[in-house]
C-alpha cells in the first residue's frame, strides 16, 4: 500500500480508501483454525499473509485490494454466539457459481454445519447466489456470487 500525500487522489482520499483493510477474530484454538481457513481461504481467493504462533493473517491473493482476515487466539473461554452483540457473519465474494459450490462442498468436508446450501436468494437484490454454512468456532460464512454465470 501506498501512504502519504503522494498517494491521495482529487477528491482528498487515498486511492485505496473505502476498503476496510482488516477483521481481526477471536478463536478458542488457534490451531484448528489454521488448519480449517487454510484449505479453505484459497478457495476464496485468500493467501497466508502471517504464520506466527499467535496469529494467522489471510489477504487477497495477487495483490488484489481487499480486507485481510486475522485470527487470533482468544483470552476469554466463553464460547461464540452468532445471537449475541458482534460479529453476525463473513461474506467472501467469488467470481462464479461454480466457486459457490466448490468453497460449500469444501466447507462442509472439513465438518461444517450447513445453514444454507448453495442456492439464488431472490430476497436480495439479483443476481444473488450464495451458500451459507458455520465454521469450527460457530461464526457464520457466506460464499456469494453476484453474477450469473
Amino acid at each position: 500500500m501506498r501512504f502519504g500525500i503522494d498517494s491521495l487522489s482529487s477528491d482528498g482520499f487515498d486511492d485505496d480508501a473505502g476498503v476496510l483493510g482488516h477483521l481481526g477474530i477471536n478463536v478458542s484454538d488457534l490451531d484448528v483454525a489454521r488448519r480449517y481457513y487454510d484449505e479453505l481461504m484459497p478457495l476464496l481467493g485468500f493467501e497466508i499473509f502471517l504464520a506466527d504462533d499467535d496469529q494467522r493473517a489471510y489477504r487477497p491473493v495477487g495483490g488484489k485490494p481487499g480486507t485481510y482476515l486475522f485470527l487470533y487466539p482468544a483470552s476469554d473461554p466463553r464460547d461464540y454466539s452468532p445471537g449475541a452483540v458482534g460479529l453476525q457473519h463473513l461474506a467472501f465474494i467469488v467470481p462464479s457459481r461454480q466457486t459457490v459450490f466448490d468453497v460449500h462442498r469444501r466447507a462442509i468436508e472439513l465438518g461444517s454445519d450447513e445453514i444454507h446450501p448453495p442456492q439464488p436468494f431472490p430476497q436480495y437484490p439479483p443476481p444473488y447466489f450464495a451458500a451459507f454454512w458455520r465454521d469450527p468456532f460457530g461464526f457464520t460464512i457466506e460464499a456469494v456470487c453476484h453474477h450469473d454465470r
